[in-house]
This record gives structure tokens, C-alpha cells and sequence, in this order.
């Protein structure tokens, strides 16, 4: 039985989410501040984090680095903050994927779903080996002959995605989306600065791209050899 865990404190919506997943055979353990929730973590690992980050003793981005100290567990944010600086800097933190209060109870669902899909493929997937470095889906790392590539959360969802769609090219609507949302899907500026990001930390030659393709007006496509 897949477990969530559940942390926020309005005592309503908790019901409200606990009922309809475990309806859905969740099993669901629930928290009300940050420090609960560290603690359930810790004491029963959870399978999937939905995280409120306004919670009464610390700020949510906190629990998401609490928990990223130790699990790869898929965390969905749930919040009321809908500017772009709140959700770029949770998904920055370490959360997989990022809803703003008021939401449908379908699209919770979906998002869920889609999550633990992504984190079931992560435990199968082999590593992707090119000539100049690997990454491993299993363990969400880049590493070169010098040790591993330190990326955000986000550079990392960018080039997963891209590495999940090898050989093909991924059209920015779709990258936006898989990466920062479906409210995101014209933002193209956001995938030029963290392209060019991943090229600094990844490439041998950034200004001539290698591994991590262009597809003018279309998107971008990773490849494993030129």
C-alpha cells in the first residue's frame, strides 16, 4: 500500500484529502506543523509528501530540506502563495511538483499519480552514460570523473526530462509544463536560463552544445553523441 503523508494544518482540508485518498487505498498518515512532520517521516517513511508551506512553526521550504537531507520520496506543494518567486523557490528546494490553493480534488489526484509514476521509473531506469558524464535516473545524480554535479531541483527535472526523451525532441510547452506547471507553458525565457545552466555544469564547450541540443523554435533535445 503506497504511503502519503499528509501535512497541514487546516483541519478541514486534512479530512477532506485523507478521506478521498485513502478511499483510493492511500495509506495516510497525517501531520498539522513542520516538526510533526519531520518526525512521521522519520519514524514511517513515507512514499509520497503532500506539503502545505504555511505551516505554524516553520516555513514548508524547510520540510522540504529536511526531507531532502535523506529521502528521494516525490513531495507535491499545496499553497496559497501564487507568485512565481514561492513556487520557483520551493521547486528549487527540492519539491517534484507545485498546486495552488484552491484546487480540484481530480487534478490533486492526477498530479499524485504522476509523481509516483515518475519515481517508480526512477528505480528501474539505468543510468545514461555519455562521454563526459552519467546520470543516474535511480539515484537523481550527475556525476563526472571528478565526482558528482551538484544541480537544483529544477536543472535536475530539465534534464531528466530531456534524458527520459532521448534522441527526441521535447517542444517547450511540454518541458514547461513537466517541469514548472501547466500555468507556466509560454514561459520560455525560464527554459533558456536553466538550459544555458545545465550547458555551464555539463558540457565540455557550452557555446557549442554537445549533449544538450537546440531544435530552433521548437524545443530542445538531449542526445548521448554528436
Amino acid at each position: 500500500m503506497t504511503r502519503v503523508l499528509l501535512v497541514d494544518d487546516e483541519p478541514a482540508l486534512v479530512r477532506a484529502l485523507t478521506i478521498n485518498l485513502r478511499a483510493r487505498g492511500y495509506d495516510v498518515q497525517t501531520a498539522g506543523t513542520g516538526d510533526a512532520a519531520l518526525r512521521a517521516a522519520a519514524t514511517y517513511p513515507p512514499d509520497l509528501v503532500v506539503l502545505d508551506l504555511g505551516l505554524p512553526d516553520m516555513d514548508g521550504g524547510e520540510v522540504i530540506t529536511g526531507l531532502r537531507g535523506w529521502t528521494q520520496a516525490p513531495i507535491l506543494v499545496l499553497s496559497a502563495r501564487e507568485r512565481q518567486a514561492a513556487k520557483v523557490a520551493a521547486l528549487d528546494a527540492g519539491a517534484d511538483d507545485y498546486i495552488v490553493k484552491p484546487f480540484g480534488m481530480d487534478e490533486l489526484l492526477a498530479r499524485l499519480r504522476a509523481a509516483l509514476r515518475r519515481a517508480t521509473l526512477d528505480d528501474t531506469q539505468p543510468a545514461i552514460r555519455t562521454d563526459d558524464f552519467t546520470v543516474d535516473l535511480a539515484a537523481k545524480q550527475v556525476r563526472t570523473e571528478a565526482g558528482e554535479v551538484k544541480l537544483t531541483s529544477t536543472e535536475w527535472h530539465l534534464l531528466e526530462v530531456l534524458v527520459r526523451h532521448e534522441g527526441r525532441t521535447v517542444e517547450h510547452p511540454k518541458l514547461l509544463q513537466e517541469v514548472w506547471g501547466p500555468n507556466y507553458t509560454d514561459q520560455t525565457n525560464y527554459l533558456r536560463v536553466y538550459i544555458a545552466a545545465l550547458r555551464r555544469k555539463l558540457e565540455p564547450d557550452p557555446s557549442h552544445p554537445r549533449y544538450l541540443l537546440t531544435a530552433s523554435g521548437l524545443g530542445y533535445r538531449f542526445q548521448r553523441q554528436s
